[in-house]
């Protein structure tokens, strides 16, 4: 199954036969107190400096999240966008929890984007699944339901089974749709990354959906979280995970590395070019 996205100068296609997509998480305010001042302030500089380092770095998308205490996301998040889209090549991935600020970017996007998200909440797909298919839209489908977020392989899958129906029956093709499983920090529960790579595993072989996943969350609270988000990563790709949600210059060579041990890099062009372009350390 591809998925595929775009933007006016650039095509991304996600699919079990492709190189893993890159998403860049860094233009989101969680976490970042210069970038949500920023925002607060109206000011959108960072964001096209964010942008441009990402791209750089080797994302294939970008995703735009401007939701911080104070903002009016409904009219800033159209105007991050257009930033963006004039800063990048890329295609983005539109991230918000308010439907009319997703509409109001979806409507001064250029091309396919990525809608950041739907769940398995009743009022979530009652508000998200017409603006996906009104806009032609891909979105992502965080596996939560009204009971919250299932810390079990099973639940995770039945909620699933559960968009990828109300997604269909909405007019939408199963391919403009990419699940999430949801990753808790395993330093609170010990058994989560068992239980997502057991649900990444399940759901694409019971729906072959592409999968994505926010790699950060898993290391919360524990020591050197690079390192085990790096563990995480190549895990997530090897159980089906497709496209990620990283730091992008922090976790590219891994999944170059991983991308070509999957066979997913043909006579190791990419692993090989990322070397080549790599600084190299001073052995003197």
């Amino acid at each position: 199954m591809q998925t595929k996205l775009s933007s006016p100068k650039k095509d991304v296609t996600i699919g079990d036969d492709q190189p893993t997509v890159l998403i860049g998480e860094r233009i989101n305010p969680t976490g970042k107190k210069k970038l949500a001042e920023a925002l607060k302030a109206g000011d959108l500089e960072i964001v096209s400096r964010e942008a441009l380092a990402q791209v750089q770095a080797g994302a294939d998308i970008l995703d735009v999240n401007v939701g911080t205490f104070g903002v009016d996301e409904v009219a800033l998040l159209p105007k991050a966008v257009r930033m963006v889209m004039d800063t990048v090549d890329v295609p983005l991935c539109l991230d918000s929890s308010n439907p009319e600020a997703l509409e109001a970017a979806l409507k001064v996007y250029k091309g396919k984007p990525l809608v950041n998200s739907v769940t398995g909440e009743e009022h979530s797909l009652k508000r998200v699944l017409p603006l996906i298919k009104e806009y032609g839209a891909v979105v992502v489908g965080l596996v939560q339901d009204d009971e919250g977020i299932p810390k079990d392989a099973e639940r995770r899958v039945r909620i699933a089974h559960k968009i990828v129906e109300r997604v269909e029956a909405a007019g939408i093709p199963r391919e403009d749709l990419v699940i999430d499983c949801l990753a808790f920090a395993i330093g609170a529960e010990p058994g989560s990354g068992v239980a997502v790579m057991e649900a990444i595993r399940r759901i694409k072989a019971e729906l072959g959906v592409n999968m994505t996943m926010g790699a950060s969350n898993v290391s919360f609270g524990l020591p050197d979280r690079e390192l085990l988000n790096n563990a995480f990563v190549v895990m997530a790709v090897a159980a089906g995970a497709t496209c990620l949600i990283v730091d992008v210059a922090k976790v590219r060579p891994i999944i170059l590395a991983a991308d070509l041990v999957l066979g997913r890099d043909k006579r190791a062009r990419r692993y090989i070019e990322a070397y080549r372009l790599r600084p190299k350390p001073d052995r003197q």
